[in-house]
């Protein structure tokens, strides 16, 4: 990168995926099913594609909307009487080639297809 660069111009990647866990502190139970559920509600509004599984969320779209949608989470639930969150977040983003979060487990699950 060449030193003139502005760097507040750099543009944010046009597409990522992102897994994500949402994790609501001080809440009454041990369990957050409840907030599982109100975050899976936003994400269907979002209209982003994600997919849900036993650890978090993986979420693809642009950077700025997954990571908007990912604020948008912790909004909702601080509002809906949550007072601390915590998120644990894994983003990846590439320039090759498009590439989807089921695309990943389908080249994977190919290969140990091949070892039977």
């Amino acid at each position: 990168m060449a030193s003139s660069t502005d760097l507040t111009t750099l543009l944010t990647p046009p597409a990522c995926i992102a897994d994500f866990c949402i994790i609501p502190l001080g809440t009454p139970t041990a369990s957050v099913s409840k907030e599982v559920a109100q975050v899976q509600r936003l994400l269907k509004q979002s209209g982003l594609e994600y997919s849900m599984h036993s650890a978090g969320t993986t979420v693809e779209g642009s950077w700025d909307d997954v990571m908007k949608v990912i604020g948008q989470c912790h909004s909702m639930l601080h509002e809906n009487g949550v007072v601390r969150i915590q998120s644990d977040i894994r983003v990846g983003s590439r320039t090759d080639k498009k590439q989807t979060h089921r695309d990943k487990v389908e080249a994977v699950e190919k290969l140990l297809k091949e070892d039977h």
